[in-house]
């Protein structure tokens, strides 16, 4: 019961924060931005993070995770409220990086919280169930911003998304009993984020990411501007992608039940090389039904490997500085969000889709043989 509490005080945030960036683009449109204007508000949920993840770690390791916790999730509600109370583009440019900011500050601090949790041999369990968590999440956001829209308007939306982080904060606040979090070390003189790079297993951990980050990011650009090009209709597009999210969902069910029996980097390696083959594939294949399978296939590839490079991350980082070491995964993930779809753009223009898709299997199948090598 304990782990579920924690699933659902992090679900209350990602909701708010998934629900409000696709929120913030719809009334963005519905106030007469440009697509401009829109790109540039997409970016602002990431830009922050990717600059103060680190430093946000490290206050976590510092002061333990309940009050980051208490102050992401309070901060998520004032900058979903923000358009609600003063509706026009102009506040979206401050509600965005703050909603994005607080965000990252949440999810920082309950990774700390599910890698403290149990004992060593559970983690790769217990950051299975985060993962399952963030995948209904992330699939429920959506619809409860869609319906929202449809029953309150776009400011209605935000403020209805709001409440939801705030219920939140009213759980926590009734825990009498403080939230785990990793044994406080003493910190010394060190060579911050450097120090950490220096550590091979870290170091090979965060490349491992880094590759799975750039697959999972892109593919929520590559396919609707793929799926445009061969002449899928929005729908059509939109039951595609359906099926990469029901396969992050259901591996990571399943993984809450095998992780135990799997050997961490060959699970890593196998999944690595399942995403490759699909993103190689993608470029040759227009039917509808194949399409749908190779969403799946690379659903299932790379929902399997994140919640294991989540507990790997978490076993090889220097004692006190497990937050640090999420915060720079962080920063690296948010730079991803920001500038992946940027350079695909570019070159997808310039070159066309094939070698896009070409370039970022290469880069999961090299990545494969590099996490291969791990064991």
């Amino acid at each position: 019961m304990e782990i579920a509490y924690f699933i659902l005080l992090n679900a209350l945030g990602h909701l708010c924060f998934v629900g409000s960036r696709m929120t913030t683009t719809l009334f963005a449109l519905s106030l007469g931005a440009s697509a401009l204007t829109v790109g540039m508000l997409a970016a602002l949920f990431a830009v922050l993070p990717m600059l103060l993840s680190v430093t946000a770690g490290r206050v976590i390791d510092r002061l333990g995770p309940r009050r980051p916790v208490m102050l992401g999730l309070a901060t998520l509600a004032c900058g979903a409220t923000l358009p609600y109370l003063f509706p026009s583009v102009g506040i979206l440019y401050i509600s965005s990086p703050l909603i994005g900011t607080s965000f990252m500050l949440l999810h920082i601090s309950m990774n700390s919280v599910f890698g403290a949790y149990g004992t060593p041999e559970q983690r790769a369990v217990t950051f299975s169930w985060l993962s399952l968590g963030f995948s209904i999440s992330n699939s429920v956001g959506p619809l409860i911003a869609g319906y929202a829209i449809e029953t309150f308007g776009h400011a209605g939306a935000m403020v209805t998304l709001a409440t939801l982080p705030v219920i939140g904060l009213v759980l926590l606040a009734r825990r009498t009993r403080p939230l785990p979090r990793p044994a406080h070390v003493a910190r010394g003189v060190h060579g911050g984020v450097m120090e950490l790079l220096r550590l091979p297993a870290l170091r090979h951990t965060l490349i491992a990411s880094g590759l799975l980050n750039v697959g999972w990011d892109i593919y929520s650009f590559l396919m609707p501007l793929y799926g445009s090009r061969i002449g899928l209709a929005a729908g059509t597009i939109g039951v595609v992608m359906a099926c990469f999210a029901v396969a992050t969902f259901l591996v990571r069910a399943v993984l809450t039940q095998l992780v135990r029996r799997l050997r961490q980097w060959l699970l890593i390696a196998s999944a690595m090389t399942l995403a490759g083959i699909a993103y190689l594939l993608f470029p040759f294949v227009q039917s509808v039904p194949l399409l749908m399978t190779l969403s799946f296939i690379l659903g299932v590839g790379l929902g399997a490997s994140q919640p294991v490079i989540m507990a790997v991350l978490y076993e090889v980082s220097p004692p006190g500085r497990q937050g640090e070491a999420v915060g720079i995964r962080t920063t690296m993930l948010s730079g991803s969000q920001t500038f992946i779809p940027l350079a695909s753009g570019a070159m997808a223009g310039a070159l066309g889709m094939t070698p896009v898709f070409a370039l970022i299997a290469l880069a999961l199948l090299g990545g494969a043989w590099f996490a291969k090598n791990r064991t």
